[in-house]
């Protein structure tokens, strides 16, 4: 297989007939690079071709080395009659011209072969034409004629001094001009190297790009799956209370519909890092979902369709972790797996240090259960000093949040609590409080013309007493139970509405007087 080192270091008409081989079109009108990318994408598409292409050229490139030899050979001795027919009708200026020539190339270590056989001649010619020297003198020729030659052997003997002194010549400024033009190509690759590293990538001669680095499969996170209306969704942090944020995770709707997702589900997955034109961190596999794997969530029943049924199994609540309140609570209010009890007080009698209680001993004593505690409209010291002292996931919305938020914060928090259930966990919600959740659900609710007692708009309790409700039991393992608190005796006629909405709703309920609060 070619390389893109191996095609730039040939010349075009091998890239010309490489290519085609591989039956480019066009090929002689391509520059080099282009050529060798050419050949380089129809390497990729179809490797066989290329492979072919290559067994071809490495049976041709012998044959093709062996016959210039061969012309060299013989077109040697070509030259060698030619310059001994030459020298026969010209005796005394080839040999004056070939002594000049022999002189001229002492320098040169690979001709000395060559130069031999040319002396040989030239010392035979030199004999022949002193033998007819000798004739010509013998025959008394005049001195006239010795004057002309010694002349010509002179004029000869300076042509062949200033010919040395020429080649000397030429072989010194074609050196000069090798060397020249060897320090004029370094400064040129010196220039480019500069200005290549000074243009980092802005190099337009060059198409060849570094390679991207892939990061897919390093990063793993989680997050819960909320789905917007156009089908796609977003893994929310429970960092940001599973609102909208910078670590949302994008899933694809076709992902949703592979795998069945539902809005609330727990999603572990491998993510990307988003390449150009994106914002968010893509999902690109999925490890498991709500803590089992893909498959098997897959063919799950929902929610609504699971057999609910009374608690039978209690929270134990008076062993470890256990306080005096808890102890008389488990006594006279036992809470069971599927509870839907209510803790009924005024303001300032203690709702929110009890529900504390409630949940450190689920914690210590049922480690199996996933525990939420749901901080709706509350102070903002009393979510922190609830999420430093309490172990399980703290949801809040605080009283500075807009009524909007508290709703999408209590349904995000149901709807994982149901697809939990549905996977088969034990799950417990603590609601600190419920009042204050029907209040903002009735901010939200669009005016419906019916309006109840202390202004609650007839529609508005609807969607807090499905929240409420959907604490239950479920056969064949699973089971949500939720424990809310109530503000009663406020002066509002609407938290007794509230209040008296939810009563009949509930199968517990467990009422703190603010006397013993006051005596303390």
């Amino acid at each position: 297989m070619f390389t893109i080192s191996e095609l730039k270091a040939k010349k075009l008409p091998e890239l010309q007939e490489i290519a085609k081989g591989l039956d480019i079109p066009k090929y002689r009108s391509l520059k080099k690079l282009d050529l060798v990318y050419k050949v380089l994408d129809h390497q990729a598409a179809d490797p066989k071709a290329v492979a072919e292409v290559i067994e071809e050229t490495s049976s041709e490139t012998p044959t093709k080395a062996k016959a210039p030899q061969k012309k060299t050979q013989k077109s040697a001795p070509k030259k060698n009659t030619r310059s001994a027919d030459d020298s026969k009708k010209e005796p005394t200026k080839d040999s004056s011209q070939n002594d000049a020539k022999a002189s001229g190339k002492t320098d040169d270590k690979s001709e000395k072969p060559q130069r031999k056989p040319r002396q040989v001649k030239a010392t035979s010619d030199n004999d022949n034409s002193k033998q007819s020297d000798n004739n010509r003198s013998k025959n008394n020729r005049s001195r006239k004629d010795n004057n002309s030659n010694a002349n010509n052997n002179s004029n000869n003997n300076r042509s062949a001094k200033d010919n040395n002194n020429s080649s000397s010549n030429n072989n010194n400024n074609s050196n000069s001009n090798s060397n020249n033009n060897r320090n004029n190509n370094n400064n040129r690759n010196n220039n480019n190297n500069a200005n290549n590293s000074n243009n980092g990538n802005k190099d337009t001669r060059n198409r060849y790009r570094e390679p991207d680095y892939e990061f897919d499969g390093l990063i793993e996170s989680e997050g819960v799956l909320d789905i917007m209306q156009d089908g796609y969704g977003f893994l929310r942090s429970s960092d940001y209370n599973y609102l909208s944020s910078p670590d949302d995770i994008y899933v694809s709707q076709s992902q949703i519909r592979l795998f069945g997702l539902k809005t609330g589900d727990t999603v572990l997955g491998v993510i990307r890092p988003p390449k150009e034109g994106e914002k968010y961190f893509p999902l690109i596999k999925v490890s498991k979902i709500n803590g089992l794997d893909p498959s098997v969530v897959r063919d799950r029943v929902s929610f609504e369709h699971l057999t609910p049924l009374f608690p039978k199994e209690k929270f134990n609540i008076a062993e470890r972790q256990s306080t005096i309140s808890t102890r008389i609570m488990d006594l006279f209010a036992p809470i069971g797996k599927g509870q839907r009890g209510m803790i009924v007080s005024q303001p300032k009698t203690g709702k929110t240090m009890l529900l504390k209680d409630v949940a450190n001993a689920i914690a210590a004593n049922h480690p199996e259960v996933y525990q939420m505690i749901l901080l709706i409209d509350e102070r903002p010291e009393e979510v922190t000093d609830m999420q430093r002292n309490v172990k399980g996931e703290v949801v809040a919305s605080t009283f500075d949040k807009e009524a909007h938020e508290h709703v999408r914060v209590a349904n995000i928090v149901l709807e994982k609590a149901k697809r939990l259930v549905e996977c088969g966990h034990d799950v417990v919600i603590l609601l600190d409080s419920i009042t204050r959740l029907a209040r903002a659900y009735n901010t939200v609710q669009p005016a419906s013309g019916k309006i109840l007692s202390g202004g609650v708009d007839a529609n508005a309790l609807h969607k807090p007493k499905r929240f409420f409700g959907a604490a239950r039991n479920i056969e064949n393992g699973g089971s949500l139970s939720i424990i809310a608190t109530a503000l009663t005796e406020t002066g509002s006629k609407m938290d007794e509405v509230i209040f008296e909405e939810f009563k009949g709703t509930g199968n517990s309920e467990l009422i703190l007087d603010r006397k013993v609060a006051d005596k303390r």
